[in-house]
Formats: C-alpha cells, structure tokens, sequence
C-alpha cells in the first residue's frame, strides 16, 4: 500500500500542504516536487506530511543537516524523504534503490 503511488489528488492536496512561511522551505520543497512529484508514493507522501508539521525553523535545521529527525521522526521513511529534499540543485534524482 505504501509503494502505490500518489494519485493526482493526493499530489494536490499534498503541495497545498506543504505550503511554508519561510521562503527557504519553499525553494526546497519546490524543487522536491519538480523532481518527484511524477513517482511520489504514498508512503512517501505521509512521510513529507510528518515533516509538514514542524515549526518552519525546525524544518529548516533538518533541511541544512543542522540536525538530524529526531524521536518520533527518526524512522526510515522520513529519512528516506528528507534526504530527497536535501538533493542539491544539480543533483540527479536517480539513485538505486
């Protein structure tokens, strides 16, 4: 169930969820979507909705890798997006799973 993938409403209410304050949140969720919104999946999704709901700066720390996910958020999945978030502006998204 996990491994579906998200259909165009559930993308659509998940980019409306995503929407941040702090520009630089933006900017990496934005590019997040440019690059995997065609294959996100469902698991993947609720993993991005997790991070969704930290304070902005919070989110910021883990995206810069000021930090690391933490207690409830510690798990692999949430890693697994996080690190789809933090792929550099020339990075290539392919990576073998």
């Amino acid at each position: 169930m996990d491994d579906e993938l998200l259909d165009d409403r559930g993308l659509s209410k998940l980019r409306w969820r995503c929407r941040r304050g702090l520009l630089e949140n933006d900017l990496f969720i934005e590019r997040f979507f440019d690059r995997h919104a065609s294959r996100l999946t469902v698991g993947q999704a609720r993993a991005l909705g997790d991070l969704m709901d930290l304070a902005d700066n919070d989110l910021l720390d883990l995206l810069l890798k000021r930090k690391e996910p933490a207690g409830a958020l510690d798990r692999p999945d949430i890693k697994e997006v996080l690190e789809m978030l933090r792929m550099p502006a020339g990075a290539s998204p392919g990576h073998g799973h």
